[in-house]
C-alpha cells in the first residue's frame, strides 16, 4: 500500500534559510536506503510559500493569489507533479484542473532541485518543475467521487507531457499525524478537520501497512527536528504514479 508522509514548513524555510547540511545528508540516506529496498518511490520538496501561489475557483471564475501566506486549509485532497515554463503557466494548469473540479483551491509550489541545494550542476534542459496541491474539502472527506471531467483532463495533461506524476489520497479518517508535544512526539488518529500548517515537502512510500508507515515515518521526523507530519493513505487504485524526473 502507498502512503503519502508530508512534513510541514517551519519558521526557517519561511524565512528562506537553506536546510543545514547534516539533515539534507540524512535525509539522502534514508531515502537511499528505502529506494533499495523499495519502500520510497517518489517525493520532493518545495520552496517557501513566498514563491508560491494559491488558485481559487468559485462559481465557474477563479482567482490567484500570490504568497507569501500562513496556513489556512492545508488539508490535502490530491496532488499534480508538472512541469511548466513558468509559475503563472503552472497555474494556469492549476486554473483548469480547477475548473474541472468546480468549486476548489489548489496551491501551486516550485519544486527544489539538487541544484537549489548546491547539489550538483543543473542538468541542460531540465524542466522546471511544479506540485500542485489540491486542498480538501467536505465532499472529499466524505468520500465523494472526482467529477469525471478532473480525470479526463489529468489524462489529458500526462498525454501531452505536462503532467509528471498524479495521486489522490484517502480521506484523512484513514491517517495520523505525528507532532511533537514538550520533549516527546505523539501521533494523532485522522480524522483531522483541518491542517493550518503549510506543506513543505511529501514522500511516497510503499510498505503494507499504516503501522509500518508510521514507523518510517518517525525516521523520517527525527531528521528533521520538531515539524508536524502527516500520513495519509493513496487512494486504492489510482494507477497516476509515475516518477517525478530528476532530482
Amino acid at each position: 500500500m502507498k502512503y503519502m508522509v508530508m512534513h510541514k514548513v517551519d519558521a526557517n524555510m519561511e524565512a528562506g534559510t537553506p536546510p543545514p547540511k547534516g539533515i539534507v545528508e540524512a535525509m539522502g540516506k534514508l531515502v537511499q536506503g528505502a529506494l533499495k529496498t523499495g519502500v520510497f518511490v517518489d517525493g520532493a520538496g518545495l520552496h517557501r510559500s513566498a514563491l508560491r501561489v494559491r488558485v481559487r475557483a468559485r462559481g465557474g471564475a477563479h482567482e490567484v493569489t500570490k504568497g507569501p501566506y500562513p496556513g489556512d486549509n492545508e488539508l490535502i485532497a490530491s496532488f499534480a507533479m508538472i512541469k511548466a515554463d513558468s509559475i503563472d503557466h503552472a497555474a494556469q494548469v492549476a486554473a483548469r484542473l480547477a475548473g474541472a473540479l468546480g468549486d476548489s483551491e489548489i496551491e501551486v509550489g516550485p519544486v527544489v532541485e539538487p541544484w537549489d541545494l548546491k547539489l550538483g550542476p543543473k542538468p541542460d534542459r531540465a524542466p522546471t518543475r511544479f506540485l500542485l496541491l489540491r486542498k480538501g474539502d467536505r465532499a472529499y472527506e466524505s468520500g465523494a467521487k472526482q467529477p469525471a471531467s478532473y480525470d479526463k483532463l489529468i489524462d489529458e495533461l500526462r498525454r501531452d507531457g505536462t503532467l509528471l506524476s498524479a495521486a489522490t489520497l484517502a480521506p484523512s479518517s484513514e491517517g495520523a499525524r505525528l507532532r511533537k508535544t514538550g520533549a516527546k512526539r505523539e501521533w494523532t488518529d485522522g480524522p483531522f478537520a483541518e491542517s493550518k500548517e503549510l506543506v513543505a515537502g511529501y514522500s511516497i512510500i510503499n510498505l503494507p501497512s499504516l503501522a509500518e508507515a508510521r514507523t518510517w515515518t518517525e525516521a523520517y521526523a527525527d531528521i528533521l527536528g520538531d515539524t508536524e507530519v502527516d500520513v495519509r493513505v493513496v487512494a486504492t487504485g489510482d494507477d497516476g504514479m509515475m516518477p517525478t524526473g530528476p532530482r
